[in-house]
């Protein structure tokens, strides 16, 4: 019990000199994984010429990715709690590594969409990543580098599709998977040579039965919300994937209160830090993905409508690359506001910077300059939040259930950038022009979606004000480390 509850200097690491390196490599590793969401985006409209397949079968290699993180996620968390977060991360490096082998390998769509979901398979790396610097970092530096570690989710997401454009415009796809093949080698060389494994373990049994009611829940959830708009959201498939993923989720719920190991310690969860957290991340990543929807259309659309600007997809990844380093840039001062006056109130700045950036957009929207100056205002607002999150998280737990506290945060940003997918698509499904017989999306339609996105935005801002406030000196995650699991309030509140 010792082990489990040691606080990060009980581990024998100290003040690691080589603590800067640790932190450099695994955010390194954290935007590796995280180019594979937008690394297909520039081949989604040829994978049906170049995998002989309809594009209705040819998105799934789209949703695969979607449905293994989902599942991953949390199972991989609870696992790096019980045998090591370290050697947890190393084996999504090589799920990583070997999924985009086998996709560099793939001519035809089965191995395709099985090394997309292998790739999948490694989204736990980042969550992995900010709990094993809150095992190994000094006080001092761990609120700026679990906020760098977190924000390179969306740095990753920003940089990848001006690279995947790039070569995809210039050599073979397949170029596309080998990169991404030999960036997780050289990510997994770095973590086992710089990176240590912690000695903060929880220890038991794995809950199998937990971790597949769980994926059963969150697969038939995920593949309403991704496929509704294909298959029709009254159609009797989407509906009953809807009522089987409420029913699946309720009974596993029923049963993670009742064992004694569960994947997901509900009752933590609950908290109502750790619960308030949760439900303004499914906000702020809703917020997030409405971003990433809309700047491209609007850039590719042809100038003929009188709001689309006609530029290349390179160029409109070349729009978004500042997000991301924007992101990176915020990481610091977002530690710094939740060092000076706690992270529930960098949630909150930030959810408003985000808010002000689509309500930028909506005004905003006809120049490229307009464009990269919302993306960056949109990425500095998400770098705040996101900065944050890892901060009230490991605040409010036990140290030895870290890894999968943080998992399921990972997982509710998921989750509201899923919804955000399928209400954008609504929207612009609906609210279109006709341009030479096809359909666009309006103007009107992308305005929507930005409003909703500010309103979702504000929506966090909103829930993030009942997180319970904390002393700024509490911020660093030291302090509650020695908080026992069964505890009813952390101390830190």
């Amino acid at each position: 019990m010792s082990d489990a509850l040691a606080t990060p200097t009980d581990t024998g690491s100290g003040t690691p000199p080589g603590s800067g390196a640790v932190v450099a490599v695994l955010a390194f590793s954290g935007i590796v994984v995280a180019l594979m969401q937008t690394l297909v985006i520039p081949i989604v409209p040829e994978l049906p010429r170049l995998l002989d397949a309809p594009a209705s079968d040819t998105a799934w290699a789209v949703t695969a990715t979607l449905l293994a993180a989902a599942v991953a996620t949390p199972v991989v968390g609870r696992l790096g709690d019980m045998f090591g977060k370290r050697r947890m991360l190393l084996v999504s490096v090589v799920m990583l590594v070997a999924g985009s082998v086998v996709c560099a390998l793939s001519d035809s769509l089965v191995p395709m969409i099985m090394g997309r979901a292998m790739q999948g398979l490694a989204s736990g790396v980042i969550p992995l990543g900010i709990s094993i610097m809150r095992d190994e970092l000094p006080a001092e530096r761990l609120a700026g580098s679990t906020a760098l570690m977190s924000a390179s989710l969306g740095v990753g997401g920003a940089l990848g599709l001006p690279t995947a454009a790039l070569i995809a415009d210039n050599f073979d796809w397949h170029v596309l998977f080998w990169a991404s093949a030999a960036m997780g080698v050289i990510a997994f060389a770095l973590v086992v040579s710089l990176v240590p494994e912690s000695k903060v373990r929880a220890g038991g049994r794995f809950d199998l039965v937990g971790a597949l009611g769980m994926a059963t829940g969150l697969i038939c959830l995920l593949l309403a919300i991704s496929k509704g708009a294909d298959w029709g959201w009254t159609s009797g498939t989407t509906l009953g994937l809807f009522a089987t993923a409420v029913l699946v989720l309720l009974a596993w719920g029923v049963f993670e209160l009742r064992t004694p190991q569960p994947l997901v310690d509900l009752r933590t969860t609950a908290r109502r830090q750790v619960l308030v957290t949760n439900l303004a991340s499914i906000a702020i990543g809703f917020s997030m993905f409405a971003m990433s929807l809309v700047l491209p259309q609007l850039l590719q659309l042809p100038e003929q409508t009188g709001y689309g600007l006609g530029r290349s997809l390179l160029t409109a990844g070349l729009v978004m690359a500042p997000s991301g380093l924007v992101m990176m840039a915020t990481a610091p001062v977002s530690a710094a506001v939740s060092k000076a006056r706690g992270p529930k109130v960098t949630l909150m700045i930030g959810a408003v910077i985000v808010a002000c950036g689509y309500g930028l957009n909506i005004v905003l929207m006809s120049e490229v300059w307009h464009l990269v100056l919302v993306s960056c205002v949109i990425g500095a607002g998400i770098g705040f939040t996101y900065g944050s999150m890892p901060a009230l998280i490991m605040g409010a737990v036990p140290a030895s259930e870290t890894a999968a506290a943080n998992s399921l945060n990972t997982l509710m940003r998921s989750i509201g950038t899923s919804v955000a997918s399928a209400i954008a698509g609504v929207v612009l499904s609906q609210m279109t022009i006709s341009l030479g017989g096809y359909a666009l999306p309006s103007e009107s339609g992308f305005k929507t979606v930005m409003a909703i996105g500010a309103g979702a935005a504000l929506l966090a801002f909103v829930i993030a004000s009942f997180i319970p406030g904390r002393r700024p000196e509490a911020t660093a995650g030291v302090a509650p480390a020695t908080v026992e699991p069964t505890a009813g309030a952390p101390s830190a509140k």
